[in-house]
């Protein structure tokens, strides 16, 4: 027994069009889209009478993709658009770019807003927070060396 890869990661989102657009401006590409319901579905992740619509993006490398669900039934449930870094619970998923400001400037355009500020660390990265769909905070990182 043991793990072989992170397969995917899974967001909840309220509109799948725009946040496939928002991963696909850092630079992650549009895999496959699909719908699934049905009673196995419900007996998977426990709910009753699920539909939903889902959408996966990768790293162009092809390893590491994130599968963004829409569900139209049960209707999802809101969260705070605007919980703090800290919050317990997954909080961030974080992307090494070639620009970290043109990133940024690219993902503001599509109304994405910085958490906190664009650092330095260390000389080593270029680092910011930058809330994506659903509220998830997406870390950008651009190597320096």
């Amino acid at each position: 027994m043991g793990v072989r890869r992170m397969d995917h990661l899974g967001i909840v989102v309220d509109d799948l069009d725009a946040a496939v657009a928002f991963f696909v401006v850092i630079g992650l590409e549009e895999g496959g889209r699909g719908q699934v319901e049905g009673e196995w579905v419900d007996r998977i992740v426990g709910l009753e009478g699920v539909k939903a619509e889902l959408a996966f993006v990768g790293m162009p490398d092809g390893h590491g993709r994130l599968e963004l669900v829409r569900f139209h039934s049960p209707p999802g449930v809101p969260g705070d658009q605007h919980a703090p870094s800290n919050l317990m619970g997954i909080r961030h998923v974080a992307f090494a770019v070639d620009d970290v400001d043109a990133t940024v400037a690219a993902l503001r355009d599509r109304g994405a807003d910085l958490v906190g500020t664009v650092e330095n660390y260390k000389d080593v990265y270029r680092l910011c927070y930058v809330r994506g769909p659903a509220g998830i905070i997406v870390e950008l990182a651009q190597p320096l060396s």
